[in-house]
């Protein structure tokens, strides 16, 4: 699993020699402004292009940050606990790679630890987060979550579920709103113990 973790780290590092200017991303946005139909002069949109780069630098985030080194640090001192670690209902934010418009949702992480490594709870939520600021497709964004935690840990077994409304489906085309998709990963014990699995799945209110 440290090839996952690798290979995850290295192919979404943005390559900063080929990083337009800030002038150049708020000169694209002024482009766009014009292309559908505004004027970019007009006062309520001057400063528009200084704003929506801003913005940028905060929603795609992820980009300029290193997951396997948020869970570096694990604590042993956990009086020998070795049952689920659950996190429920966190809160993200992403985008389709696609449209480039928000997908809105909750991840529910577990894991089950390896010799009575745990880690900061603080840690999954920011994992979450930091994948979640990319530009992703919702399986992908599963995936990548389940297997840092996997390899990084080295856990028993990891379980992930997102359940999302995406926008693309809301805003445009057949404008399903309300919509919801689910998607799941499973590692090691929650792979190949279904009883595992669905204790996972009840607790977090799937089944």
């Amino acid at each position: 699993m440290d090839a996952i973790v690798r290979k995850t780290s290295q192919t979404m590092q943005p390559d900063e020699t080929n990083r337009p200017s800030r002038e150049e991303a708020e000169a694209a946005v002024e482009t766009l402004l014009r292309w559908i139909g505004e004027d970019p002069s007009r006062e309520g949109l001057l400063d528009t292009p200084r704003r929506v780069v801003k913005a940028y630098e905060e929603l795609f985030s992820g980009y300029r940050q290193e997951p396997a080194s948020i869970l570096n640090r694990t604590f042993d001192e956990v009086a020998g606990y070795d049952d689920m670690v659950l996190l429920k209902n966190i809160d993200f934010t992403s985008h389709c790679e696609h449209h480039m418009v928000p997908i809105i949702g909750k991840a529910h992480v577990a894991y089950l630890p390896n010799g009575g490594r745990v880690v900061g709870l603080s840690k999954i939520p920011r994992i979450v987060e930091v994948y979640a600021r990319r530009l992703q497709t919702q399986e992908a964004l599963t995936e990548q979550i389940a297997g840092i935690i996997d390899g990084a840990l080295g856990a028993r077994g990891v379980a992930v579920m997102l359940e999302a409304e995406h926008m693309c489906m809301s805003m445009r085309g057949i404008r399903t709103k309300g919509s919801t998709t689910i998607t799941t990963s499973f590692y090691g014990t929650f792979r190949d113990d279904k009883s595992e699995q669905t204790r996972f799945l009840t607790m977090v209110g799937a089944k």
